[in-house]
């Protein structure tokens, strides 16, 4: 990751985007995960989706507690970070995490709880500070072994596991936001033509 993070970041929602665009709706099970009832149901009530009213200002998590909460913030703004459009905070993708993981089975909840407690406490090892009081670049910092395909370290697998996951959410819950669809992916909606603009005009074809 970049110091000033801007060739890196857009490098990043990029490729991304073009992931989104060319898988079309298969996209997320090529990641590693299935679609779930749950969180099928949650892109539908993504509370930052399309239809979606305006975000509720009092709004308190279902499932996280206020900590585990402003940590999914923190982790899915740095993996979609704000560029020239926004990021994953502002597409309220913490909430979509949140509302999915309410519904979701016992034992997908267990694992995110682990996940949580896991990256706070090689925070606390590393930093003497749980993970969302550290700055970004320490962070990035904590973050950048776990994110690597190539780390085989059995005291890191937890987290890179873990980090795998909440990518994953992220970039689930980011283009399935009102924002990830329509100022990344300029998806129009239900739009048709009534004609091919550079179709063929002979009378015989």
């Amino acid at each position: 990751m970049s110091e000033s993070g801007e060739p890196q970041n857009s490098g990043r929602r990029d490729a991304l985007k073009k992931m989104a665009m060319g898988a079309g709706a298969a996209w997320f099970p090529i990641l590693g995960h299935t679609v779930t009832p749950a969180m099928a149901q949650a892109a539908q009530m993504h509370p930052a989706g399309p239809d979606a009213p305006a975000p509720d200002p009092n709004w308190k998590p279902l499932f996280f507690d206020e900590h585990q909460n402003a940590t999914v913030e923190a982790l899915s703004e740095l993996i979609i970070p704000a560029t020239s459009t926004p990021g994953a905070k502002a597409a309220l993708v913490n909430r979509f995490i949140d509302l999915w993981l309410n519904d979701e089975e016992a034992d997908r909840q267990k694992k995110f709880y682990e996940g949580l407690a896991w990256l706070d406490a090689r925070s606390m090892q590393t930093s003497q500070e749980p993970f969302v009081e550290l700055t970004p670049a320490e962070q990035t910092a904590l973050l950048e072994p776990l994110a690597d395909p190539e780390n085989s370290k059995p005291e890191d697998q937890p987290g890179v596991e873990f980090f795998q996951e909440m990518k994953d959410l992220t970039i689930f819950g980011y283009y399935t936001s009102k924002i990830g669809l329509e100022q990344e992916l300029e998806y129009g909606g239900d739009e048709y033509h009534t004609e091919f603009p550079g179709a063929c005009t002979h009378s015989d074809h």
